[in-house]
Formats: structure tokens, C-alpha cells, sequence
């Protein structure tokens, strides 16, 4: 909301010639806005391998689903995630110059077709979404998996037939605990579905910053999803 919505795009479209449009302070924000964004997915991974360990690692569920380990985690993250950002802040360039102060701030073209910028942006899409998309899904099934097992195992300890559907307090929260991780991953999925099918566009395309109208608005279509 800070980054993101105020600094950037009310920044944009109401106080475009503040001092927050002058090229340093804009590539901070630009550096702070993806930042921000990755913290938002890695956190996600963060807090479903706490939920993988807390069900299916009982040994390990009292050492590291603690208070202090998460705030150490979410720390850590978001040092790394700050400094892995640091390189988009020379991937700008003033877009005027009025009275020797640099204004706005335009992507260089090089960013497009230098193979260091190009493998920058490679590793920057796998790290954001496709390694979280994996490492998400991962989790997930083995979380799943466990709590299925778990169930067939409660159910002959319990006496049950196959016909038989006792009501179970245990068994309907990891029913629960099933649907909020399913519906977790398929919301990340299909929130960064259309920023990655651009992406993959582009880089088969190579079509760099030359874009249309239409290509344009369902950039900005992911950007806001």
C-alpha cells in the first residue's frame, strides 16, 4: 500500500512533479515497490513450510514454530530480498532533465539487451514467482498427503468402516486445513499467471520495451493482479 498504491502511483498521477519524481527518489521507490511485492510471495513461502512443519514434523514443530524463530526468518527474508532488489536502481534513467535536475524515471534500453540485464531478469522471474510457484506446490501436496494418511490411519483407530461417516472434530479441521492450502496456492497461481505468460511472451518475442496499446494494458493487468 505505501510503496506500491501512494509513493508510486498516486505519486504518479497526482503529484508527478514533487520531489518524490525527481530520478533518485523514484528508483528507491522502484527498488522499494519490488521489494515490497517478493516480500509478500516469500512470506507466503515462509508461513506454508511453518504450516508444513507444524502438521507433518512434530519433532521439529516445538523448536522452530516459535514467536522468535518467525520474527528471525522474516527478517532474514527481508534483508535478502531488499539487497537482491539493490541492481533495479541502476536499471533507470532520468526521463527530462529541467535545470540540471534529473526528473521521472524511464527503464534504459540496455536492460532489454545486455546479457547481464537479460540474465538478471531471467533469475529475478525464477526467484519471483516460478521458485515460489514450486516450492508452494511442494509443500502443499506433501502437507496433504501427510493429512490424508493421518485420516486413514484416525479412521481404523477409530473403528470406522467404509461406509461409515462419524463426525470427527479432528478430521473436518484438516478438511479445513486442505481447502485453505489449495485455495492459497491457486490464488498466488492465478494472481501472477498473466505477468508470467508476459514475460514468456516477451523473452520469445523479443520484444523489449517496443509494445502496443493492448500489450500495455495487460502488462498493467498483471501488475495489478
Amino acid at each position: 500500500v505505501i510503496t506500491e498504491v501512494i509513493l508510486y502511483w498516486i505519486r504518479y498521477h497526482y503529484f508527478y512533479w514533487s520531489f518524490l519524481s525527481i530520478t533518485p527518489v523514484c528508483s528507491v521507490i522502484d527498488v522499494l515497490k519490488f521489494a515490497a511485492t517478493e516480500y509478500s510471495d516469500w512470506f507466503t513461502v515462509t508461513f506454508t513450510f511453518d504450516r508444513f512443519v507444524a502438521i507433518c514434523c512434530q519433532k521439529l514443530k516445538t523448536k522452530y514454530c516459535t514467536g522468535k524463530t518467525a520474527a528471525a526468518v522474516l527478517a532474514t527474508a527481508g534483508v535478502l530480498l531488499c539487497l537482491k532488489n539493490l541492481p533495479r536502481y541502476f536499471t533507470l534513467e532520468p526521463r527530462t532533465i529541467i535545470d540540471n535536475v534529473p526528473w521521472g524515471c524511464d527503464t534504459v534500453d540496455s536492460y532489454f539487451t545486455d546479457p547481464g540485464w537479460v540474465a538478471f531478469d531471467w533469475i529475478d522471474t525464477v526467484l519471483t514467482p516460478f521458485l515460489p510457484f514450486a516450492v508452494i506446490l511442494l509443500l502443499n501436496a506433501l502437507t496433504v498427503r501427510h493429512i490424508l494418511v493421518a485420516s486413514r490411519v484416525r479412521k481404523g483407530l477409530r473403528g470406522e468402516s467404509k461406509g461409515e461417516n462419524r463426525s470427527d472434530p479432528e478430521m473436518e479441521s484438516r478438511r479445513r486445513s486442505v481447502v485453505l492450502l489449495f485455495t492459497i496456492s491457486g490464488s498466488f497461481i492465478l494472481l501472477w499467471l498473466t505477468t508470467v505468460v508476459n514475460f514468456v511472451y516477451y523473452q520469445i518475442t523479443g520484444t523489449g520495451s517496443d509494445i502496443n496499446e493492448s500489450q500495455r494494458i495487460l502488462q498493467n493487468v498483471g501488475y495489478l493482479l
